[in-house]
């Protein structure tokens, strides 16, 4: 894929060494061994090539699971045009025509591989999102091996198959009806299960340690009505019991909340399920600048703490829901805070597209295939994704301050989060802290002191912000590097883009043009790129820290 062309500068910055992080990267990470136990950073339409080798960016930035886009073959839409949304949709890898690894948006069954045993020489895991629902609408795209092994076309799909979902509290309707103009997959039928069976094994040979399964309420449990058909609801059970190694991966069901939704059976079923109530009440606390202990200490999800997923937004929240028009960035992070400092369930980082805005839901590449917004690698998100990680097995309290403005995440009497959603405030608040003195964990300078049960500080606490306090089980590491571009990806009137390269945190810095021999930058060098008014040109950024750690980002400049 054009867009992911890789330029290797230095053997520091390939990606060579023996198998851990700290050879890899020069630093040692402390990620966490099980997923739930650390944090998921949903990288959203990257691309195979990109993730591999954005590998010692996202172990920098804390997360000890990615979660990818669907690997499956899918519908080709629009000629192959890779725009997130215009010429091209992200929404095609949602529309599978086959079960087997590798689509034209993010890349081969070889190139997965690689992204995978990359992940594992850094201790991270790897969650594939999987959509065994329904197929592209385009049921002549649709594999013919796909639907010999159903036993033919018309086996492959519910007889409801083409009937518009309307009425979410009839189970019957809800797992064997369309949703969104889908026709939806008879995922009783055993030769469809064996198939579908098989993609996972080989997703699970290639690497993966985890499947997110998609519009998962809309697969029928063992005790849901069904079709007169002669199958049995069985789905999930081979499913639980046939993957290999099953009761070591991380699945979990997207199981949005609402009318009849089961979620403890699909719990039960699966693993873990989505907390989607819980995101709703994370989105309404920092978007009203205050919190409630009492509602966000509740996961809303009958009673389940642990076996969630957890977020502030998911990638259909931020599309279909239009948070991209309400929250932006910062807010997501104040919520996120939230969500990875407590103890239960496991909470997921949407990464959203590079250049992303309350005007500009696609963004400034609007490019399937590239990372996105630099977010992920925010100093608070990367301090609280550590503490999640030293607190583990803590218990927790959520309290208010500051008249609620501010909620405090206590993790037994090791570690706090404090978020703030209002104005700039002193601190004088009641913790769990034992007394000593504590480092902001964010900035790494400001001081905080506790003396019986009681937090204070010279500095107020800033407007809108993050603090992470905690001493034992503290890893220093490595400072994140960031590469960016100061100007435009858009070539306007068949002129070259000048932009301004940009790297902080690194002692050597790269930049290629095309797959053009890497040229040495520091931060603020102009560079012009040229455009032959049709093709789209990929600039690549690599750098090293004077730690070790490595760094890579690649831009993709287009016509308007």
């Amino acid at each position: 894929m054009f867009f992911c062309a890789v330029i290797t500068i230095f053997a520091l910055l390939s990606g060579c060494g023996n198998g851990s992080n700290e050879a890899v990267s020069g630093w040692k990470f402390p990620l966490a061994a099980n997923i739930s136990d650390g944090c998921i950073l949903h990288c959203f339409c990257w691309d195979f090539n990109t993730i591999k080798n954005s590998m010692a960016d996202i172990a920098a930035a804390g997360f000890s699971a990615v979660q990818t886009s669907p690997a499956n073959t899918c519908y080709e839409g629009e000629d192959g045009g890779m725009q997130l949304f215009g010429d091209g949709k992200w929404y095609y890898h949602y529309q599978p025509v086959d079960w087997k690894i590798g689509n034209y948006q993010l890349g081969t069954r070889d190139e997965f591989a690689a992204m995978c045993a990359e992940a594992e020489k850094y201790g991270i895991k790897v969650i594939v999102d999987v959509v065994p629902n329904h197929t592209t609408p385009v049921i002549s795209a649709v594999s013919a091996s796909l639907a010999s092994a159903a036993g033919g076309m018309h086996r492959l799909y519910h007889k409801g198959a083409e009937n518009a979902l309307s009425d979410f509290s009839d189970r019957l309707k809800c797992t064997t009806y369309s949703m969104g103009g889908l026709p939806d997959v008879n995922t009783e039928n055993p030769g469809f299960q064996d198939y579908f069976i098989a993609y996972l094994n080989d997703c699970v040979a290639c690497g993966a340690d985890g499947f997110r399964f998609d519009t998962a309420k809309h697969i029928g449990l063992p005790d849901d009505p069904k079709e007169n058909d002669g199958y049995q609801n069985n789905f999930w059970t081979r499913v639980k019991t046939e993957v290999t190694g099953a009761d070591g991966l991380f699945m979990y069901g997207e199981v949005l909340q609402g009318a009849n939704e089961r979620i403890s059976a699909y719990i039960e079923a699966i693993g873990a399920a989505t907390a989607s109530a819980y995101g709703i009440k994370l989105r309404s606390a920092v978007s009203g600048g205050r919190f409630s202990a009492a509602t966000l200490g509740n996961f809303f999800a009958g009673g389940e703490t642990r076996r969630l997923v957890t977020w502030v937004e998911s990638h259909d929240n931020y599309i279909n829901d239009g948070n991209w028009a309400v929250m932006d960035e910062d807010d997501v992070i104040l919520g996120y805070a939230v969500a990875a400092a407590r103890s239960g369930g496991t909470p997921l980082f949407f990464n959203r597209p590079y250049g992303a805005d309350k005007q500009n839901r696609w963004g400034e590449m609007n490019r399937i295939g590239c990372a996105g917004s630099d977010g992920y690698k925010n100093p608070a998100v990367r301090a609280v994704n550590f503490f999640r990680i030293a607190m583990a097995g803590e218990d927790e309290e959520l309290s208010e301050a500051a008249g609620g403005s501010v909620l405090i995440v206590s993790r037994g009497n090791k570690g706090a989060v404090i978020i703030n959603a209002g104005k700039a405030v002193e601190v004088d608040f009641p913790v769990s802290l034992r007394n000593g003195t504590y480092i902001n964990r964010v900035d790494g300078e400001t001081e905080f002191r506790v003396k019986g049960g009681k937090l204070t500080s010279d500095s107020p606490l800033p407007a809108e912000s993050v603090v992470v306090l905690y001493n034992k089980n503290y890893i220093k590491t490595a400072g994140q590097i960031y590469l960016g571009i100061e100007g435009s990806t858009r070539f306007q009137s068949g002129k070259p883009c000048v932009v301004s390269l940009e790297a902080e945190n690194a002692v050597e810095s790269f930049y290629s043009v095309n797959g053009s021999a890497g040229q040495p930058f520091s931060d603020g060098t102009e560079i012009e790129i040229p455009w032959d008014g049709e093709s789209a040109v990929v600039l690549t950024l690599t750098a090293a820290g004077s730690e070790g750690q490595t760094s890579f980002r690649e831009f993709v400049f287009t016509g308007l």
